[in-house]
C-alpha cells in the first residue's frame, strides 16, 4: 500500500473510473435489492453537489444529514465532499430539541432526510429551522413536502470540476451522543479520516472482494471509519440494512467478509443459538471430532457470518467468555478501542495479535501515555481539531497535542491495553469509599441470564447490580438460584467495599428509544440514576438477596 494519504473522495474517485459499471452499492426497498454501480453514485453525487454549488453558500459551509444508513446518505457525503462543504451527520432517532440544537450550533445551511421512523419524524419535522434548505431522499416514504432527491437529479448536470482536498480541511463535524451532557461537536479533518482508514488497511488488509453491511449508525464514527471509508478504500461493496425485521435476511445477502457489531450484537447472536441448542448440546457436539467442524459451519451460516475473515467489536466491553464461545466456532472477534475524538483510531486485536479481554495494541504511529490517575492519554494523527466553538473544553481534552480520553486503563507487558473503567463513572458509597462500576459489570454480565448490567450505589453503603434479562422464557427460581451462586462468585473477587449487595432484576427494557442507551447501546448511568434513583433504597433494605421489581 501506498505511504501516500488519500482522501475518501481520493479513493471514490480512482473506482469511479476503474470500476464504473460494477456494484458499489446494494439498497433494499420493500424486499427487492437495487443496486447501485460506482458511476451511477458518482453522476448522482455530482449532481448534488452542483445543486449544493447553486445556493452559493460560504466556503465550509455545514450541511446536515438525518437519516438511517442507505445508499443515498453515502452519496450525499460524497456529493458534500465534492462540493468543499463539511457534513454534520444527525442519529436517525434524535429528539427534536436535540436536532434543533445540533443544527442551530452547528450553522448547517442545508440538511438531507431520508429514512426515518415516522415517530422520530414526528419529533423532529417541527424542530428544524426554518431557514435551511431542505432535501427529501425520497425513496423511504417520508411524510414531507420538502424538494425530493428525484426531482434534483433530472435538473442539474454532474458537474465536471469538484473541489481540491487538502488534508488539512475539515470532512465533518460528528455531534458525539454522549453518556452525560448536551452533543459536543468534533471536528475532524480529511487527514484524520485518511489516517485511520489508512491503519484500519494496515491492521486487516482490504480488497475489491469484500462485501461490507451497513447497520450501526453512519452519523457514529466507527461506521464511518470502518463501513464508509473502508468500504470506498477496498473497492468491495456495501450492503443495508431495510429494518430490524429484516436484519437476519439482509445479513445472510451479504454475506460480509467484514463484519463490525458492538457486543450487544453478539450477545443476541449467541441467545439466538443457544435458544435452539442448549449449552450442554453444543458441547457434546463440539466435543465429537466428526461433527464439530460441520456444527461450525452451520452456526456461521444461520448467523450469516460464514464468508466473514474479519469480525470486529468495540464502544463497550464485551466479556471473554463471549469471545471464547465464538472462537470454537471459528468466529474470532477482534476487540478495539476507539472514539469520536480519535476518528476511532487507537487500540485493536488484529490477526497474528490478538489476547481476549484486552482492546489490542496501539495503532500504527500512537503514541500511549497512561497518567498517575491510569487515565489513557494518546497522540496520533487521528485526533480531532477539537470541539465546535468550545476552546474552553478542547483545552481540557487536548494537552500538549494529547487526548485526554476520559477511560482508565493499563498496559501489560506485551503491550496490549485493558480498559479498567471511566475516570467518571467512580462513584462513591456512603462510606466514601470509591468504585468503578465497569469491572464487576463484565464479570456480572458472564451470566447467561443477563443481557444489560448497570452497576450503581451513590451514597449506599455497597453497591447493588440493576439488570435487564435474556430474552427467552426464565424460572424466577432458577434466576433467584444462579444469581445468589453469582453474588458469591463475584464477591470472593472483590474488595469490600465493591462487594454486591443485591442483583435487581427490572421490568423494564433498556433501549435508545427510551433514552437509556445511546445510538452505540452504552448505558447512559445518569439516566439510570434519574429514572430508579428513589428505589435504590428500597431494594438495597429488601429482605430479598434477589429483587424482583
Amino acid at each position: 500500500m501506498s505511504n501516500i494519504l488519500k482522501s475518501p473522495l481520493e479513493n471514490f474517485l480512482k473506482w469511479e473510473r476503474s470500476k464504473k459499471n460494477e456494484t458499489f452499492l446494494i439498497q433494499p426497498i420493500n424486499g427487492k435489492n437495487y443496486e447501485f454501480s460506482w458511476e451511477r453514485v458518482g453522476i448522482e453525487a455530482r449532481k448534488i453537489c452542483n445543486y449544493i454549488k447553486s445556493f452559493n453558500f460560504p466556503k465550509n459551509s455545514k450541511i446536515a444529514i438525518i437519516s438511517k444508513n442507505c445508499a443515498h446518505w453515502i452519496i450525499t457525503d460524497l456529493a458534500i465532499m465534492m462540493s468543499g462543504n463539511i457534513s454534520v451527520p444527525i442519529y436517525a432517532n434524535v429528539n427534536g430539541k436535540t436536532a434543533k440544537y445540533i443544527l442551530e450550533h452547528s450553522e448547517s445551511k442545508m440538511i438531507f432526510i431520508g429514512k426515518l421512523e415516522e415517530s422520530d419524524w414526528d419529533q423532529i419535522e417541527n424542530h428544524i429551522p426554518n431557514e435551511i434548505v431542505k432535501v427529501d431522499f425520497g425513496y423511504y416514504d417520508l411524510k414531507c413536502d420538502f424538494t425530493k432527491w428525484d426531482e434534483i437529479i433530472p435538473k442539474y448536470d454532474p458537474i465536471d470540476k469538484i473541489h481540491n482536498i487538502n488534508l488539512d480541511d475539515i470532512i465533518t463535524i460528528i455531534y458525539t451522543s454522549g453518556t452525560t451532557g448536551i452533543p459536543k461537536g468534533v471536528v475532524l479533518n480529511y487527514k484524520a479520516a485518511a489516517t485511520a482508514t489508512k491503519n484500519l488497511h494496515l491492521l486487516f488488509p482490504l480488497n475489491e472482494n469484500d462485501r461490507f453491511i451497513s447497520y450501526l449508525p453512519l452519523s457514529h464514527i466507527a461506521e464511518r471509519a470502518l463501513v464508509e471509508h473502508g468500504g470506498i478504500l477496498s473497492g468491495g461493496k456495501i450492503f443495508f440494512v431495510e429494518s430490524l425485521d429484516t436484519f437476519v435476511n439482509n445479513l445472510k445477502d451479504c454475506k460480509p467478509t467484514i463484519f463490525f457489531g458492538v457486543p450487544r450484537i453478539y450477545t443476541k447472536f449467541m441467545t439466538k443459538i443457544l435458544s435452539i441448542f442448549p449449552q450442554s448440546a453444543i458441547n457434546f457436539i463440539m466435543g465429537t471430532p466428526l461433527l464439530n467442524n460441520i456444527f461450525s459451519f452451520i452456526i456461521r451460516k444461520s448467523l450469516g457470518l460464514n464468508k466473514s475473515r474479519i469480525c470486529i467489536t468495540g464502544a463497550a466491553s464485551i466479556p471473554i467468555s463471549t469471545l471464547e464461545w465464538f472462537d470454537r466456532f471459528k468466529i474470532k472477534i477482534y476487540e478495539a478501542y476507539g472514539m469520536s475524538e480519535n476518528s476511532a483510531c487507537s487500540h485493536g486485536n488484529y490477526p497474528g495479535n490478538i489476547k481476549f479481554g484486552t482492546v489490542g495494541k496501539a495503532m500504527p504511529e500512537t503514541d500511549i501515555v497512561i497518567t498517575e490517575e491510569g487515565e489513557i492519554t494518546m497522540k496520533n494523527d487521528c485526533i480531532m481539531q477539537g470541539y465546535f466553538k468550545e476552546d474552553k473544553l478542547t483545552n481540557e481534552t487536548i494537552k500538549n497535542g494529547y487526548l485526554h480520553t476520559g477511560d482508565k486503563g493499563v498496559i501489560d507487558k506485551d503491550g496490549y491495553l485493558t480498559i479498567t473503567g471511566r475516570i467518571k463513572d467512580i462513584f462513591k458509597t456512603s462510606k466514601g469509599k470509591y468504585v468503578a462500576p465497569n469491572p464487576i459489570e463484565l464479570k456480572l454480565s458472564k451470566n447467561s441470564f443477563i443481557e444489560q448490567v448497570c452497576v450503581v450505589g451513590d451514597n449506599l453503603t455497597q453497591p447493588i447490580a440493576l439488570v435487564i434479562l435474556s430474552e427467552g422464557k426464565k424460572i424466577e427460581s432458577e434466576i433467584k438460584s444462579s444469581f445468589e451462586e453469582l453474588i458469591v462468585s463475584i464477591n470472593d473477587q472483590l474488595e469490600h467495599h465493591e462487594k454486591i449487595k443485591k442483583i435487581v432484576v427490572l421490568k423494564d427494557s433498556w433501549s435508545i428509544e427510551n433514552n437509556i442507551l445511546t445510538p452505540t447501546l452504552k448505558i447512559k448511568r445518569n439516566i439510570v440514576d434519574e429514572k430508579y434513583k428513589e428505589f435504590y433504597e428500597k431494594w438495597f433494605n429488601s429482605t430479598n438477596q434477589i429483587v424482583f421489581q
